[in-house]
C-alpha cells in the first residue's frame, strides 16, 4: 500500500515497502541525550501525541464525579494527574489556571507512563543534582508553566488510582482488568494504571493485539508506522480495556472488525513519509539552544561557587592546625616545670624498694600484679588497704547472696548465740562489721 493511501486494509506485498522496525529491548525504550541537549520533535513523537490528546471521542467513563457521563481521553488522564494525592497544590493551580500546561505536563506525564522518558531526566534548566541530566523539550513547553522532573511526575502517577484503590491493591494484570470490565465495573481501573500493567505485558501481549514484530511500546518509538494509525491504535486498546471487549469500539476499523482482537491497520510508511512528520519548527530549534546555553552558563557558575566554597574551607581547616615547634621538639610538661614523675600508691608495708627508673617504667604493672596475686575480695574491709574496686567487687558478691537468699546475709545481734563471756563470737562480731560496712559503702 502507499503511504497516502486511505484504504483500510492490509497492504499488498511490495519489494519496494520500507522494513517496519520493532521495539527490540526495553533498553532501548528510553530517550538518551546529553545533558542540556534538547528533545526534538521525533525523540518525544510528537505528532503521536497529538493525534492522541486531540482525540474527540467522548468514549470514556470518567474515573471522577462529573456532569458528562463519558469523557474524551485527553480529559480523562488529565483528570487522573490532576487528582493524585501526590500532586501538590501548586502544581494544581497551575494546571486550572492553564488548560494548556495541563496538556503538554499530561504529554510528558504519558510518556513517562510508558517508559519512554526515565527518572534520570529533568526539565528546568536551574536543577543542581548530578543524578539527573537537563533537557529543554521545546514542543511540549510552549507556556511558561514549570515541567517539574520525570522523578516527581512518576511519584504523580504512581498516586494516580481510584478512590476504591488507594485502600486496596489495584488489578496488576490485563486479565483482572478485563474481568472487572467485563462485569460492567466501570471505570475497571485508572488510566494510569492500565497504561503501567500494559507496559509491563508489552511482551505477552504482543501476538494478541498487534502483527509481529510489533507491541505496545513500539507506538511510542520513531518507527515507519504513520503516527496518526499508531494514535488510534493505543486509544483502540485504552477502550478495550477501560470499557470491556464486547462493547463496540469507536477506534474499529475494517481490519480490526475482521480480526478480533487486533489493533487497526497500522500503515508502512516510506523514508520520505517519515522525514514530513515530527518536524521541529525553527522557532523551537532556537529556543532550545537559547536553554541549553542558559544551562551552561548555570553550571558554570555552580561550579565556580562550588570551588570558592572548597577554597574556603581549605583555608579554615589550614588556619585550625597548630604552628610547628622550631628547634628541638618541646619537652614535657613535668620535665619543665620539674614536677616529680607519677608514682601509684601503695601502702607503705607493701611498696616495693624500687629505683627512680623503675619506678617510672615497673610502679604500675608491679602494684597490678601485687592486688591481683594477693587479694581476697571477701577479706575483711577494716584492713583499710584495699581501694575502691575491691570493695565494689564485694559490695556486689553480697547483693548477689543477699538476692538469692532472700534477706540479708548477716542475721540480727540479738539472734546470735552469745560465748561464755556473754559477746558475740569473733566470727559473727566479724560477719556484723562487714555488713554495716557494705552498708555504709552503698
Amino acid at each position: 500500500m502507499d503511504s497516502t493511501s486511505d484504504l483500510p486494509g492490509p497492504p499488498q506485498p511490495s519489494n519496494d515497502s520500507a522494513p517496519l522496525a520493532g521495539y527490540l529491548s526495553r533498553k532501548a525504550l528510553p530517550i538518551k541525550r546529553n545533558d542540556a541537549e534538547p528533545l526534538t520533535r521525533e525523540d518525544v513523537q510528537f505528532d503521536l501525541l497529538h493525534h492522541i490528546f486531540n482525540d474527540r471521542h467522548k468514549v470514556f467513563t470518567p474515573q471522577a464525579p462529573t456532569e458528562e457521563s463519558k469523557v474524551h481521553f485527553c480529559d480523562l488522564y488529565v483528570n487522573a494527574l490532576y487528582m493524585s494525592h501526590k500532586c501538590s497544590k501548586v502544581l494544581k493551580d497551575k494546571m486550572a489556571d492553564t488548560p494548556a500546561f495541563a496538556v503538554e505536563l499530561a504529554k510528558f506525564a504519558l510518556l513517562t507512563n510508558v517508559g519512554r522518558i526515565n527518572t534520570t531526566m529533568a526539565f528546568f534548566p536551574e536543577m543542581k543534582t548530578a543524578l539527573r541530566t537537563y533537557h529543554p523539550v521545546p514542543s511540549l513547553q510552549k507556556t511558561d508553566g514549570n515541567a517539574q522532573d520525570a522523578p516527581r511526575i512518576k511519584n504523580c502517577l504512581k498516586a494516580a488510582l481510584l478512590p476504591s484503590e488507594l485502600k486496596s491493591m489495584p488489578p496488576s494484570t490485563p486479565e483482572e482488568i478485563l474481568q472487572k470490565s467485563r462485569a460492567l465495573q466501570l471505570p475497571p481501573t485508572s488510566i494510569v494504571n492500565l497504561i503501567f500493567v500494559l507496559a509491563n505485558h508489552a511482551a505477552p501481549l504482543a501476538s494478541t493485539h498487534f502483527d509481529p514484530p510489533l507491541n505496545l511500546l513500539d507506538l511510542f518509538l520513531p518507527i515507519n508506522i504513520a503516527s496518526a494509525d499508531r494514535a488510534r491504535a493505543f486509544l483502540w486498546l485504552m477502550f478495550h480495556y477501560l470499557e470491556g471487549p464486547e462493547q463496540p469500539n469507536p477506534y474499529d476499523d475494517d481490519y480490526s472488525r475482521q480480526h478480533p482482537g487486533k489493533v487497526p491497520w497500522l500503515r508502512r510508511l516510506s523514508e520520505e513519509a517519515m522525514e514530513q512528520e515530527n518536524v521541529d519548527t525553527p522557532e523551537e530549534i532556537e529556543w532550545g539552544k537559547s536553554m541549553s546555553e542558559m544551562r551552561n552558563i548555570f553550571l558554570q557558575k555552580l561550579v565556580k561557587s562550588f570551588d570558592k566554597e572548597k577554597k574556603a574551607k581549605a583555608a579554615a581547616s589550614t588556619s585550625k592546625v597548630a604552628e610547628p615547634i622550631s628547634g628541638r621538639l618541646r619537652p614535657l610538661r613535668s620535665q619543665q616545670e620539674g614536677a616529680k614523675p607519677y608514682i601509684h600508691y601503695l601502702p607503705p608495708d607493701r611498696a616495693p624498694q624500687l629505683t627512680h627508673s623503675e619506678t617510672c617504667s615497673n610502679a604500675c604493672p608491679a602494684d597490678a600484679w601485687q592486688v591481683v596475686t594477693s587479694t581476697d575480695p571477701l577479706v575483711d574491709s577494716d584492713e583499710e588497704l584495699h581501694d575502691e574496686h575491691v570493695r565494689l567487687d564485694y559490695s556486689r558478691r553480697v547483693d548477689v547472696i543477699a538476692r538469692l537468699r532472700g534477706r540479708p546475709p548477716t542475721p540480727p545481734l540479738d539472734q546470735l548465740p552469745p560465748d561464755s563471756s556473754g559477746s558475740c563470737p569473733p566470727s559473727s562480731d566479724t560477719r556484723e562489721h562487714r555488713w554495716r560496712t557494705v552498708e555504709s559503702w552503698k
